[in-house]
């Protein structure tokens, strides 16, 4: 998803989240905001809001990494932007057929969109969202990015105070994006990275955790009216499965929840073993009239500046509520006409960007993760998005989301910028998430950064053990000469009798990393 801003949600926000599993989304009570006597209460919200989320944007902006101009500025591996595929997309998107200037361009559309772009947008989701039947024009709504197509949908969808059910960790502009403007919260539905039960990989989304989310708001008097789907996860890069899909669309049935899904990362699936299955390629939905898909060229097409996205849904009521307030969110006729001459031109995009694409991010996938295994640093091997999902709670002396957020400072005084878990609402201490779709020179160089903070942190650590040898480590924290858990690739769900060798012992290394069984069960105590 967009912008930089909502993915560096680090500054102030470093909260300890409350005991139970319901967390509306909270910014900051009247005592701890300065308010500006110039502003309304929702002005002084929003902008208190900005000032608490861009804290490493900002810094990285005003000390912008550049290899001859500043080789010593900050190298942003915090917000999702693909930077790999400059020279495909300048060079397409300056050829002549980009270059039309006709009056219908330069008058009011259709607030939906030109119809010239909606129809191609169908075609471009019936072909690439494998759909069993041509995608209806009528149906696709056309707005500047995806983030106001979260504001749009929450406004018309929900009413002031009420919430949508999302599960964490997620990209945290969907959080602004639907309170600013429409007073949506945000219930979670926490996930975490032990295998238990019927969880089999971390992080896992299962219809009894968001029953239980829901449940629990309800039991608090909130009143849920959607539910938010990341498909591809961000920052997970999960890919859910057919099965796991009408799961989550039959649970938002039974309880009468529209559905938003995002699939703004469908194309940057990087490797033939992973299959992305799109809402859209379903023989047939639980609840059409409910269910809304979007998408935009930001990640897939490497061209973040160029703010478009589009909403397919078939429900018309929902589709003029959303366009009457296209008259904010718009595209100008220009970039509605070079989007409709990128998305038709199928045999470039097959032949030309797609494996180019593909080829660069497994490459750069493959240096950073090749990075963190040499440093013993535990992550989530998925093969969609942008992103690596990272392990760094061996780094954290007691596990505390204010100890993670001292982490992220030191790597952002060390001139790399991340982000960290608490950023996307991560109910575990320790996680981060990284950008690897950069330039090599700058994978390594960043890189190379955070090799020496961790280096440094890890002596830090061994000092102290010297000191307190007597105080061990909090539990559940992975080991990180062990990868079994953290690096096993995403496979389809299976039956509990299929497991095979590998997945049994995974699992039993999970259990005693997450037991006290290590601690008790020492070589003197053998002795």
């Amino acid at each position: 998803m967009g912008g930089g801003g909502g993915d560096d949600l680090q500054g102030a926000r470093a909260r300890p989240l409350s005991q139970g599993r319901v967390d509306m989304h909270s910014f900051c009570s009247p005592r701890d905001c300065q308010r500006s006597p110039y502003l309304s209460a929702r002005g002084n919200l929003a902008s208190l809001f900005c000032g608490s989320t861009e804290e490493g944007y900002k810094a990285y902006h005003a000390d912008k990494y550049d290899e001859d101009k500043n080789p010593n500025g900050i190298i942003n591996f915090g917000t999702s932007e693909n930077k790999l595929c400059f020279d495909l997309m300048s060079k397409r998107l300056t050829q002549t057929d980009m270059n039309l200037m006709e009056p219908p361009l330069l008058q009011y559309p259709d607030w939906k969109g030109h119809m010239f772009l909606r129809e191609e947008v169908a075609r471009f989701l019936t072909y690439y969202c494998k759909a069993h039947a041509p995608l209806k024009a009528e149906n696709v709504i056309i707005l500047n990015g995806c983030g106001s197509l979260f504001s749009a949908l929450a406004t018309v969808l929900c009413d002031p105070g009420e919430a949508v059910l999302i599960a964490t960790p997620f990209y945290s502009g969907i959080t602004q994006s639907v309170f600013l403007y429409g007073n949506v919260k945000l219930v979670y539905a926490y996930l975490d990275s032990k295998i238990t039960g019927t969880s089999t990989r971390p992080f896992q989304l299962t219809v009894e955790k968001l029953e239980k989310a829901l449940q629990d708001a309800r039991a608090e008097g909130v009143s849920v009216r959607a539910l938010i789907l990341l498909n591809p996860q961000n920052p997970l890069g999960d890919i859910y499965s057919l099965s796991e899909l009408q799961d989550y669309l039959e649970f938002a049935k039974r309880h009468e929840l529209h559905v938003i899904v995002d699939e703004i990362y469908m194309l940057s699936v990087f490797d033939e073993s992973a299959t992305f299955h799109s809402v859209l390629s379903m023989d047939r939905l639980p609840d059409p009239q409910r269910t809304h898909v979007m998408w935009g060229i930001t990640k897939d097409f490497a061209v973040s500046g160029i703010r478009f996205g589009t909403l397919y849904t078939e429900n018309q009521d929902v589709a003029n509520a959303v366009a009457s307030l296209c008259y904010f969110h718009g595209v100008c006729g220009p970039v509605q006409h070079k989007v409709a001459q990128l998305l038709r031109d199928r045999d470039w995009i097959n032949q030309v960007y797609l494996r180019a694409n593909h080829a660069r991010l497994k490459a750069a996938h493959t240096y950073v993760t090749d990075e963190l295994k040499t440093l013993g640093v535990p992550f989530l091997n998925r093969n969609a998005g942008l992103f690596v999902w990272i392990d760094f709670r061996k780094y954290l002396r007691t596990g505390t989301f204010e100890e993670e957020l001292l982490l992220w400072r030191r790597f952002l005084d060390n001139k790399v910028l991340l982000s960290c878990g608490k950023a996307f609402e991560c109910s575990e201490p320790g996680w981060f998430r990284i950008i690897f779709a950069d330039k090599t020179h700058r994978l390594q160089l960043g890189m190379q950064r955070i090799r020496k903070v961790l280096e440094e942190r890890e002596q830090e650590l061994m000092a102290e053990e010297k000191q307190q040898p007597c105080q061990s480590d909090q539990d559940g924290k992975a080991d990180s000469t062990d990868e079994v858990i953290f690096v096993s690739r995403h496979q389809e769900p299976s039956s509990a009798g299929s497991s095979n060798l590998g997945d049994l012992i995974g699992l039993l290394q999970q259990q005693m990393r997450s037991s006290d069984w290590l601690q008790k069960n020492t070589a003197d105590h053998f002795t």
